[in-house]
């Protein structure tokens, strides 16, 4: 077996269910699930028509590259979005259907390390776990990038010494960020592209929370919009990750894209027909009449920001929370032991939240999601709204 399997830590729901073994929630209270972040809003019947009205495909193998249409539809989608000039970007080379975000966001790793080098992954602190396991699993180390409260949530790529930099082979982001839902900024993305020019390494900029914003705020910027402010449009080194799964509330499509340097692409491309991972043709026809359409989008936005309204009023002042820039979880400080929260949060109401240390890992300045919980909104508005005055109950 795999000697770097020995070293993938249990993934934070396994955490969190031995945690809650053997607590009974409340008899007379139905249970609230709000620690996993999966979209619970129904998922559009127009994709659903899309899907089964091409059903006729099942004969028949989908290459891994996608139909013309499918990367034609991202492209376009991503020109719009990201305002990137129109002949920068080319459905045949800079884009590339994946079977959702987190399969790609693991395969990068495989594909782009050299296990041979001392390699370096670094990511956020705290995390997607996927960016640990992967970089574990290519038999790399590691580098964990501090989120702190007072520097905005942004990573700490300013204590990072040279040595570990020309180490750095991949650098996972995530923006809006899991789980503080904070934007990194133009000027933040800039100086990593310029560190990465520096010392040759890829940036994978994790989206999939891109087109969750406050409704009626200003988008958030992009690595491919932040290399267009740079000039570079061959995105050199840069790729982006998107999904379907919080975009369009359809996790069960298993639907994303990975867009950006065409060299890398070219070259993750051939990784990924020997992985045999060519997204299912019924797929690909639903997955291109989401990525052409808007309105659902703003629906889905809407119907957030209303969920972050109503929460972070039902909370008030039992605990300070503010609605994030992006994403659909909060990340309060509730000034206590974590786990502990958590257990007797879920003992007393029924209430499930994760701890904020099960995201994150120690490092020598601290622990940045310790006395921290992940609150997933994914609920409809007035399941959210009952968690919300249960907690408050309980922290009275």
């Amino acid at each position: 077996m795999n000697r770097n399997l020995e070293r993938l830590n249990p993934y934070p729901f396994e955490r969190l269910r031995e945690l809650l073994r053997g607590v009974d929630p409340p008899a007379d209270k139905e249970p609230i699930q709000l620690s996993i972040g999966e979209p619970a809003h129904a998922t559009p019947s127009f994709i659903h028509q899309a899907l089964t009205q091409n059903l006729d495909g099942l004969n028949r193998y989908a290459g891994t590259r996608g139909t013309p249409e499918l990367r034609g539809a991202i492209r376009d989608w991503l020109v719009a979005r990201f305002e990137l000039p129109d002949d920068s970007l080319y459905a045949e080379v800079n884009v590339l259907p994946v079977n959702g975000t987190r399969e790609a966001l693991f395969a990068i790793a495989q594909a782009a390390v050299d296990s041979d080098a001392e390699p370096v992954v670094a990511m956020p602190n705290p995390f997607y776990q996927i960016y640990e396991g992967a970089a574990l699993l290519a038999g790399a180390e590691p580098l964990y990038l501090n989120d702190w409260s007072w520097t905005d949530h942004v990573p700490d790529i300013d204590n990072v010494s040279a040595d570990y930099w020309r180490r750095c082979q991949l650098v996972y982001i995530c923006s809006p960020a899991n789980p503080s839902g904070d934007v990194l900024s133009t000027s933040w993305l800039t100086r990593l592209i310029a560190l990465a020019d520096e010392y040759d390494f890829i940036i994978a900029a994790d989206e999939c929370y891109s087109e969750l914003f406050r409704d009626g705020a200003e988008p958030p910027p992009g690595l491919l919009s932040a290399c267009r402010d740079l000039g570079r449009t061959d995105y050199r080194r840069c790729l982006v990750f998107h999904s379907l799964s919080k975009r369009s509330s359809a996790p069960g499509l298993r639907s994303g894209f990975v867009a950006g340097d065409a060299e890398i692409l070219d070259a993750f491309l051939r990784y990924r027909t020997y992985h045999g991972c060519a997204m299912p043709l019924q797929t690909q026809a639903a997955s291109q009449a989401a990525w052409n359409d808007e309105a659902h989008v703003r629906d889905n936005r809407r119907r957030y920001s209303e969920k972050f309204d109503a929460v972070t009023d039902a909370l008030t002042p039992a605990l300070y929370v503010t609605p994030p820039p992006g994403g659909f979880y909060l990340w309060p400080d509730i000034g206590d032991d974590d786990e502990t929260f958590a257990r007797e949060c879920y003992r007393e109401t029924g209430v499930s939240v994760l701890p904020g240390s099960y995201l994150s890992r120690d490092t020598t300045y601290g622990n940045p999601g310790q006395g921290r919980v992940r609150i997933a909104l994914v609920a409809e508005k007035d399941v959210c709204v009952e968690a919300a005055e249960r907690i408050k109950q309980f922290l009275s």
